[in-house]
């Protein structure tokens, strides 16, 4: 975990966005000893959303599992997949 002070963030802004891109994770910002911001690079950030988004889709699918709605084994998608591949060609 990294942790830097809001001076820190105000007086050498270039130095944290180059830490924040190089380590790819989350910089704390206190402010008076307190936890107050969190900054991360752009790319990290679109990671953490697009696995946010995945685990999402998941739950909502096995949430569906539970629920008793029909399922598609891995073997009968690969048949599928494999149908359409042979029907194109």
């Amino acid at each position: 975990m990294i942790i830097k002070s809001s001076t820190t963030l105000r007086n050498n802004y270039n130095a944290i966005a180059e830490l924040a891109r190089d380590k790819a994770e989350p910089i704390y910002i206190t402010r008076n000893g307190e936890g107050d911001l969190v900054v991360m690079s752009i790319e990290a950030f679109e990671r953490r959303e697009a696995m946010l988004d995945l685990r999402e889709k998941l739950m909502f699918a096995e949430q569906q599992r539970l629920a008793g709605e029909p399922t598609t084994s891995l073997d009968e998608v690969n048949d599928r997949l494999k149908e359409r591949i042979d029907g194109k060609v």
